[in-house]
Formats: structure tokens, C-alpha cells, sequence
């Protein structure tokens, strides 16, 4: 599933990062990378803040789309 359908407090794994080559390196660079673990601190609209290797990283519901968990 995509991680804009996590619910806040799930800690989950990271199982695909998809997207074309320029937006799975930003991705990666934020942190994002397959096997990973992060924590949703909350949802708006799509849009979601996660914990992501010690810090909050903000994603906009597109990009959150990519990253499949």
C-alpha cells in the first residue's frame, strides 16, 4: 500500500520507492530508502509527516504515493 494510506503512530517498513529515477534519488536522499522504517506523526489531505532516521520529513501526497509499504 502507499504510504498515504498509513494511519499516525504505524511504524512501518519500507518495501518499494517508485518514481522516475530524479524522484526516487530525492526520496532516497530524504531518507526513504527500501528496507527503512518510518513512523507517520500525522496525515492532512494526503500530505504526511513522518519520522524518517532520527527527523521529521514533510511529503506531499504525490510523492507520498510512490513510497510503497
Amino acid at each position: 500500500m502507499p504510504l498515504t494510506m498509513a494511519q499516525p503512530g504505524e511504524n512501518i517498513l519500507i518495501k518499494r520507492v517508485g518514481g522516475r529515477p530524479e524522484t526516487r534519488q530525492f526520496l532516497e536522499n530524504l531518507g526513504f530508502v527500501v528496507g527503512g522504517r518510518v513512523s507517520v506523526i500525522t496525515k492532512s489531505g494526503g500530505d504526511v509527516i513522518v519520522a524518517v532516521k532520527g527527523s521529521r520529513v514533510a511529503v506531499n501526497s504525490s510523492m507520498a504515493a510512490k513510497i510503497m509499504v
